[in-house]
């Protein structure tokens, strides 16, 4: 197969990722695939927190010691969530977090199925110094990312660090060990930088994953050569897309599909900065990235396509222990949504279908028809601007609709 390439006009060349051959797919995950007419069919989720409370109801937990200005102990939050929700039958199995979610993945049976995971793995017991929170699950609970059948854990976040250098070490050691991709963070900077890589076929799907320091990314994260760290896009420049787009250039080859996945901006508002657009379409123009998979936002906020590829600004919490917290209740932070941008062998977005859910006793079920229909008028009104309306669809599901 003959490598595409797209370098006109972007300057000199980028620090050489090694060639990658494809990914695979063990443990409990899925093995990627396309379906009808060679479509591809994506599961892409948001923040997903399973440390702290959640931690704590799992068969097996850290201590509950934690480091945060108001909060010292994790049981604190087990015990906001059942005075808001009722009681959590602890422990709890490993496939009762993703709840409903998991006939509705059999439902609509994605190709291929990517969150970002916000929480290390490990039992390390240093926290990072002078970070206001650390989330951490038990090594052991391990588990509870094969029973959803994920492919692809994203790591360029802002918490993946939250237990220092050697709780990343392990992190990647364990997540690795169940065969799942780990984008976004490494034991340097290369193993950093490299994109997930599942099969799909004689093609691939290749996911890069970035983290910024506008989403609570510590600048000394930054993996470097020989120092563990997270995959850092310091700016949302034309210089530093160009650099994201030679990153993808020296991998991607012809019929691979590629996410770009990013943690940026704040955790609360609706805004889109034109920062994000411009970096977005930028990649979008490259001709070499087919889906921005945005996160930071612990709410959904506006999507948009341009050119045939589907952005998401922030695609929200997809699980965390933030039941019976208080602030921000007009933000409706429990409700999120499943995301399945449907791809056509060139790229193109077919059909983007989602899937409103809520979380309830730390478990996804699906939304009310109340609960739907004001997810589906929020993002209606602020995907407006983007060119892009969202209509009540099938199944109780909610449907992209675009020029």
């Amino acid at each position: 197969m003959r490598r595409r390439r797209f370098l006109a006009g972007l300057g000199t060349a980028s620090l050489a990722l090694p060639f990658l051959a494809p990914g695979r797919a063990g443990g409990g995950a899925s093995k990627p695939r396309r379906g009808p007419h060679g479509n591809l069919t994506l599961f892409l989720a948001g923040d997903v927190m399973t440390g702290r409370g959640i931690d704590q109801v799992l068969p097996h937990s850290v201590p509950p010691d934690l480091f945060e200005p108001y909060v010292s102990d994790a049981r604190v939050y087990v015990r906001l969530a059942e005075e808001e929700s009722g009681t959590i039958p602890a422990p709890i199995s490993y496939d009762y977090v993703w709840g409903e979610a998991l006939d509705e993945l059999e439902r609509m049976a994605p190709g291929a199925r990517i969150i970002n995971l916000e929480t290390a793995v490990t039992d390390a017991s240093q926290p990072w110094p002078e970070k206001g929170v650390h989330y951490r699950m038990h090594p052991e609970n391990a588990p509870l990312l094969t029973a959803a059948g994920l492919n692809v854990c994203v790591l360029g976040n802002n918490h993946v660090l939250d237990w220092g250098r050697e709780g990343l070490r392990e992190t990647l050691r364990v997540v690795r060990g169940l065969g799942l991709e780990t984008p976004g963070a490494g034991l340097d900077r290369a193993d950093a930088r490299r994109p997930g890589v599942l099969s799909l076929g004689e093609e691939r799907l290749l996911v890069f994953s970035y983290g910024m320091p506008n989403a609570g990314v510590p600048p000394d994260w930054a993996a470097e050569p020989g120092q563990e760290g997270v995959n850092l896009l310091s700016r949302l420049d034309d210089a530093h897309a160009d650099a994201v787009i030679r990153d993808v250039d020296h991998v991607r080859m012809e019929g691979d599909r590629v996410v770009v996945s990013i943690h940026w901006g704040p955790n609360w508002g609706y805004d889109v900065p034109d920062s994000q657009r411009s970096f977005a379409h930028r990649l979008v123009d490259s001709g070499l990235v087919d889906v921005i998979h945005g996160h930071s936002s612990h709410h959904p906020k506006g999507v948009e396509v341009y050119r045939g590829r589907p952005i998401l600004y922030g695609a929200g919490d997809f699980l965390n222990d933030y039941e019976g917290i208080q602030g921000h209740a007009r933000f409706r932070g429990e409700l999120t949504l499943m995301y399945f941008p449907e791809l056509a062998p060139s790229g193109e977005l077919v059909t983007f279908r989602m899937t409103p859910m809520r979380i309830h006793r730390f478990r996804l079920r699906h939304a009310s028809k109340e609960e739907a229909g004001w997810l589906r008028e929020t993002l209606d009104r602020h995907s407006r601007s983007f060119g892009t309306r969202v209509r009540e669809g099938e199944e109780g599901r909610l449907e992209l609709v675009w020029d």
